[in-house]
């Protein structure tokens, strides 16, 4: 626009505009004048300066958006390397941010697996971008370390070779799988996994028993996931070799030791014993369903592995 007004022709005004500022020199298209030289030289400074700004920004943000995703990508591995008794969750949706979130309320670490970078990158936490068939993204996981594995993807197509992918790679591993279908939980079972849940037949029956008996569901719920009790519901491993192995409730006094109430009791393929008479005996793999605080249930850990805390119950 300058060089127009000081009579150029819009091309020779263009060529003389992108010569000066490319600094190829070529020289003036016309003989130049005091304004003209005045000009050019502002144009210089100015252009040439904002065009070497303009370059220097483009490329320092290209640098740090690589560096940054680079040194993004390798914290997490390290982070992913470190991990040990976590939960592999596959699956980012709905049901996957439900699962992570009460996971995490207990305080177990969740390492998240998506094939959407983007729904991936909304994860508070170690996750991965990728398919979670892919043997390779469930090692990069660290399924081998791992306490569990839930599958919750939207296909039971999915699901299913996820939990045969999961169970040939890790024989002993704990894993849980989403179904939409009644038809598919024989499936899942016969392809390894140890249990198959259907969200909406639980959300049926959670909706049901909220409608016929509100209190007791809204109480199972505030132990279970709320956190507002001091009281919490879990679940007790005896393992073989434990002090508690070959005793009875009665003779064990669990509840004198550590306060803790047993709700039931059940052995390793067995049914669930619910309120177990005093004298039912306990065996190196059961499993005690519990109701305490957290010092309770702690203590009873505890003396499960024989590392018995008194005091935490009621005294002897």
């Amino acid at each position: 626009m300058g060089y127009v007004a000081f009579g150029y022709g819009v091309l020779d005004a263009v060529f003389q505009t992108v010569i000066t500022v490319t600094t190829v020199g070529f020289g003036e298209v016309h003989r130049f004048g005091t304004g003209q030289k005045v000009f050019t030289i502002v144009l210089i400074l100015t252009g040439v300066g904002s065009a070497a700004y303009s370059f220097t920004v483009s490329v320092e943000t290209l640098l740090e958006g690589y560096l940054a995703d680079e040194f993004g990508r390798r914290r997490m591995e390290r982070q992913l390397r470190q991990l040990r008794g976590h939960v592999v969750l596959c699956g980012w949706g709905r049901v996957g941010r439900a699962i992570a979130s009460s996971l995490r309320s207990s305080k177990v670490e969740v390492v998240v697996i998506d094939s959407s970078a983007e729904r991936a990158g909304t994860v508070d936490g170690p996750s991965l971008c990728g398919d979670a068939t892919d043997e390779d993204v469930l090692r990069a996981a660290g399924i081998d370390r791992a306490a569990a594995l839930i599958t919750a993807l939207n296909g039971d197509a999915d699901n299913l070779y996820v939990t045969l992918t999961a169970r040939s790679m890790c024989p002993d591993l704990f894993i849980v799988s989403r179904t939409a279908s009644q038809s598919a939980i024989v499936k899942l079972l016969q392809a390894g996994a140890n249990r198959v849940v259907n969200p909406q037949d639980l959300g049926g029956a959670r909706m049901a028993a909220l409608a016929t008996q509100p209190d007791v569901a809204e109480f199972l719920d505030v132990v279970m996931h709320d956190g507002s009790l001091e009281f919490r519901l879990e679940q007790v491993d005896v393992p073989p070799g434990s002090p508690l192995a070959g005793q009875t409730l009665s003779s064990a006094r669990v509840h004198a030791h550590s306060g803790a109430l047993v709700l039931a009791l059940r052995h390793p393929g067995q049914e669930f014993r619910t309120n177990p008479e005093p004298e039912a005996q306990i065996s190196g793999g059961d499993v005690l369903v519990v109701i305490g605080n957290a010092k309770q249930i702690d203590a009873l850990r505890a003396l499960a592995i024989g590392e018995e805390q008194r005091g935490a119950g009621v005294p002897d």
